[in-house]
């Protein structure tokens, strides 16, 4: 039985630091564990330009002590400036472009409504070589909740693909066994997936009473769903990594008649990940699916610090919130026992 685990420090590749106070006591949570993430651009305004990206960069980093490495992504729009756009790209800048379908999630209301208005941008990115990061969600009032994901690869991101075959593509946080099996079959695309849809499923959320700390977009879905995740994170495959689409909203704004979408999983969300991959007798692809395959896919070197992780005799006691004078976070807790720590 192994109880200890030496790693590259993970990356990761999907994660929401907001601004303002916000960030104070987010950023650092993420400095702890993670050498490198990649960091949303769902500000209020957007972060549309390379002097956003620059300045906001700059506000993150106030609040980094342990050498966290923020990748900056700009947000994509229907008439974002190209040139702009690939300069940022070429002075390494950003790394990506992030795609939100407009009203498919929060601070998605500048996102893109006409998918055809979008295809001189995304000819140019394929040109640059400039990854495209996508909410893979379909927003169309007449899909449910739970297939807006298959109906957006079915939609849109199957002609996205066919119209730009050399286009580096990152279907983000995915959610069904649909986009884990049209990714696998995909030439140059890859996908994140959560911590917390790997750990939970909408019984979760639903069953015995709403429990609106584990409301996001896209859904927790269905156990088989959940299963399929699973299965293809511990597996090692190369096309699949990290994103925690860490998500945080002051407890006042999840515990209201209209919760916000976000979960808050950075604090322990390693852990969770170690846990579910030592019940899947996998440990040996953790340090695959946390670092060295999204390393590989954005073309970084692969982390050189590393991370100890030891296995203990009694659950680990997580800590319910995370506050400062003006806000309160809630902490993701999966609905299972967890026994692994990080050391260092």
């Amino acid at each position: 039985m192994i109880n200890k685990l030496t790693i590259r420090k993970p990356n990761d590749m999907h994660v929401h630091f907001r601004d303002d106070d916000l960030l104070s006591i987010v950023v650092p949570e993420t400095d702890k564990t993670y050498q490198n993430c990649i960091v949303m651009p769902n500000l209020v305004p957007p972060i549309t330009s390379q002097k956003m990206a620059i300045d906001y960069l700059a506000r993150i980093k106030k609040y980094i002590k342990k050498g966290l490495k923020p990748l900056m992504t700009l947000y994509l729009t229907e008439n974002i400036n190209t040139d702009d756009m690939i300069n940022a790209f070429k002075n390494n800048i950003i790394v990506a472009l992030k795609l939100y379908p407009q009203g498919a999630t929060t601070n998605s209301e500048k996102g893109v409504k006409n998918f055809n208005n979008i295809f001189n941008i995304l000819s140019s990115m394929e040109e640059n070589d400039i990854p495209l990061l996508v909410h893979g969600e379909d927003t169309d009032k007449n899909i449910d909740i739970f297939d807006r994901e298959k109906s957006f690869i079915d939609k849109h991101l199957s002609k996205i693909i066919n119209s730009f075959p050399k286009l580096r593509i990152v279907l983000e946080h995915i959610t069904t066994s649909d986009a884990v099996q049209f990714v696998k079959e995909q030439n140059n695309v890859a996908a994140t997936i959560t911590p917390h849809h790997l750990a939970s499923n909408r019984n979760d959320m639903l069953v015995g009473g709403i429990r609106p700390h584990l409301y996001c977009l896209p859904i927790l879905k269905r156990r088989s769903h959940q299963e399929a995740l699973i299965k293809i994170a511990t597996s090692g495959n190369k096309k699949f990594f990290l994103g925690t689409d860490s998500a945080p909203h002051d407890i006042k704004l999840k515990e209201n008649n209209c919760g916000c979408a976000g979960v808050f999983n950075t604090v322990n969300s390693l852990e969770v990940l170690t846990q579910i991959f030592d019940q899947q007798n996998c440990l040996k692809n953790l340090e695959r699916f946390v670092s060295t395959n999204s390393s590989n896919f954005y073309k970084l070197p692969k982390n050189d610090l590393k991370i100890l992780l030891i296995k203990t005799d009694a659950a680990i006691e997580f800590r319910e919130n995370l506050e400062s004078d003006k806000i309160s976070l809630k902490i993701y807790k999966p609905n299972f026992p967890v026994y692994w720590k990080i050391v260092n």
